[in-house]
Order: C-alpha cells, then structure tokens, then sequence
C-alpha cells in the first residue's frame, strides 16, 4: 500500500446510532475509490457529528450543511480532491 494515497476518515456519533449510515458511506467509496485510497476509516464519535475528511481536511460535515450527504454530491467532492481518480460514470 502506497503512503501517497490519502486516507479517508468518516467520523460519526454512536449515541445517535450513525454507525449503519457510516458504514454504508464507507462501502460505496471504497467501491468507488479503493485503488485510490490508502484507507477508509470510520472514527467513532459524539455530539451528533457526521463529517469525512481526506488527509485531515474537512469534505463534509453535516453541522455544517445541516444535512447528509448525497452519495453523489460526496463521491464528487472525493474526485475533486484525489488526483487520479476516473470521471465520473453517470451524468
């Protein structure tokens, strides 16, 4: 595994129970970016926090948007900040 890719961190609140949602986000970017990435983690947390970050930079976070992602706005904002990574599939 190359140290170059980035890491994907997605962060989430266990006592609101955003574990199944985090998990599904992880899924699908790693079905989407896994030749791209180093990894994909899920980081337990509180607060109601939900947010994703590449190498430590913010992408999403839902106190800020006040919503979740749309699984395609997210993969978009993941192409953008990982070089290398195919156009997207669907228009």
């Amino acid at each position: 595994m190359s140290n170059d890719k980035p890491r994907i961190a997605i962060t989430y609140c266990q006592k609101c129970h955003f574990l199944p949602r985090a998990t599904w986000v992880a899924q699908e970017l790693l079905h989407t970016f896994g030749q791209f990435v180093a990894e994909v983690a899920l980081v337990p947390g509180d607060g109601g926090i939900f947010a994703v970050s590449i190498d430590g930079e913010e992408a999403w976070s839902t106190s800020e948007r006040g919503r979740f992602p749309e699984m395609r706005e997210l993969r978009a904002l993941v192409r953008d900040r990982i070089d290398g990574t195919p156009p997207a599939r669907h228009g």
